[in-house]
């Protein structure tokens, strides 16, 4: 915790005290560290492990874009030491099998490569800078997205909504889907009440002019990005709320954080959706190895 602290956003959000504690709550978890010859920390990993058949591993927790080490920016000349205890470190968890979506920013996984892991490339989707929205805005795709939050404007109206009301609409919404929500209410209360109260959360709803809510979405920040996490549509929405939604929260954000992440899918479907935005391929790597 004390290192969070002290480095304070350099360290990425997912790999901060507070979200692992909220993501892995009555699971165990743990970071491990390298230090530089004068016993300083140069880099850390949190991990969540788990077990089956006896076996321990290291996943992704829920909800989790990305995990992996943290390098100190101002040790950059150490990052291949700093990694090689890391790795060594892993090596005495005794783990059957390892897995972890390294941040966009590690762009260096070559000691993990010399210890025989693997890389496979993933892709999300930013805009690297929202403090201006009407630019973000002309950057939109003008045949679809712009027309469609064009379509909306005085129809539906930004609201507040309360973390139970969001954690309902999003069970429904799958309900509506003949399936059931992969995630537990409680698991869901607590990650967007802890967010919230950290004011690094925000819910938004949007509303017609009866009052039903028609979509919602809850994205975490702090100061150098927004994520989108959950979301959720009534049946019978009106053509472009998502849309809507991701405007309306892009202009709540301008003057709080840098960029905004759309949490971006390799399904090519979700991925030419959130292209429309005007947002750019951001790569990063995950890495794994059986053990």
């Amino acid at each position: 915790m004390s290192l969070c602290l002290t480095e304070g956003s350099s360290i990425p959000l997912f790999l901060q005290h507070w979200w692992m504690e909220a993501v892995c709550a009555d699971k165990q978890w743990d970071v491990l560290l390298a230090t530089d010859k004068g016993g300083a920390i140069v880099a850390a990993l949190p991990y969540l492990i788990g077990s089956k058949l006896g076996l321990r591993y290291v996943v992704q927790p829920q909800l989790t874009q990305s995990g992996g080490p943290w390098f100190r920016p101002d040790t950059m000349d150490n990052e291949m030491q700093a990694a090689r205890q890391l790795i060594d470190q892993l090596k005495r968890l005794h783990l059957a099998y390892y897995q972890q979506n390294f941040s966009p920013l590690v762009t260096n996984w070559l000691p993990f490569y010399w210890a025989g892991y693997r890389q496979t490339t993933r892709y999300t989707y930013r805009i690297p800078d929202i403090s201006d929205p009407q630019q973000v805005f002309a950057r939109f795709d003008a045949s679809r997205r712009q027309r469609q939050i064009h379509r909306l404007e005085g129809k539906l109206h930004p609201i507040d909504v309360t973390p139970r009301q969001f954690v309902d609409f999003h069970i429904d919404y799958w309900q509506s889907r003949g399936r059931k929500d992969l995630l537990s209410d409680r698991f869901m209360l607590r990650i967007i009440q802890t967010a919230t109260e950290r004011r690094q959360g925000l819910l938004m709803g949007l509303a017609d002019d009866e009052g039903t809510l028609q979509g919602a979405r809850f994205v975490v920040y702090d100061d150098r990005c927004a994520y989108s996490l959950l979301s959720a549509l009534r049946p019978g929405h009106p053509n472009g709320t998502s849309a809507m939604l991701f405007w309306q929260i892009i202009n709540r954000l301008s003057g709080t954080t840098q960029a905004f992440d759309f949490e971006g899918s390799m399904d090519q479907g979700i991925e030419l959706s959130y292209r429309l935005y005007g947002a750019t391929q951001i790569p990063y790597f995950r890495i794994s190895k059986l053990l």
